[in-house]
């Protein structure tokens, strides 16, 4: 997408979308009961001692993957969260979820991508926890990989409004009546019904 190819704009997807991804791992980490959550590979003892931002700032300087990678992996995390309600994204698995979408995004979109121990030098993880990481996140998503055009537009304009809410100035649009600073969004993807958009609290 022509818009996301500045390296400013992409700045501050990429802000917006850490943002995105940090209030929902806090979200679930006060509501979410680690008991009854299902145990699996992302799940990690500790929180990560890197940002969500810092983190995926890394992998946007590293991975050398197209812009529109990161839209497609932000779809891929939402799909997960759907189809996997017993792992919700907290802290304590947020960064694996991210290295593993990216690079299966990376994979699927690009003609030209790193190979998985690269990915897990930028991931700050072994090779061999990066292959069972992508695996795993790819029976986690059933193998669901295509992403329509209408799909790809609908969540690229959801980062927008994200941007919109951290930059008005940048990104002023006219608003609708009524709306607010909460955004309620819900992704409806082609062949599923209208749901709760898991990565929008």
């Amino acid at each position: 997408m022509a818009e996301l190819e500045s390296s400013d704009v992409m700045m501050k997807v990429i802000k917006s979308l850490s943002a995105l991804l940090q209030r929902v791992a806090e979200t679930n980490d006060v509501f979410g009961s680690l008991n009854t959550q299902k145990m699996s590979i992302f799940q990690g003892l500790t929180r990560p001692t890197i940002s969500v931002q810092s983190y995926l700032e890394r992998i946007f300087k590293y991975a050398n993957c197209s812009p529109s990678c990161f839209v497609v992996a932000y779809i891929y995390l939402d799909r997960f969260a759907r189809k996997q309600p017993l792992m919700p994204i907290n802290s304590f698995n947020v960064h694996r979820m991210l290295i593993a979408s990216v690079l299966i995004s990376a994979k699927f979109m690009d003609d030209i991508y790193y190979n998985n121990a690269y990915y897990a030098k930028v991931g700050g993880i072994s090779t061999r926890e990066m292959n069972l990481l992508e695996v795993d996140f790819l029976f986690g998503l059933s193998f669901q990989l295509n992403v329509s055009t209408s799909t790809f537009h609908y969540y690229c304009n959801y980062l927008q409004k994200e941007m919109q809410l951290e930059y008005p100035r940048i990104y002023a649009t006219p608003s609708n009546s009524g709306t607010t600073g909460k955004l309620d969004f819900r992704a409806n993807e082609e062949g599923s019904t209208t749901h709760q958009h898991q990565l929008a609290v």
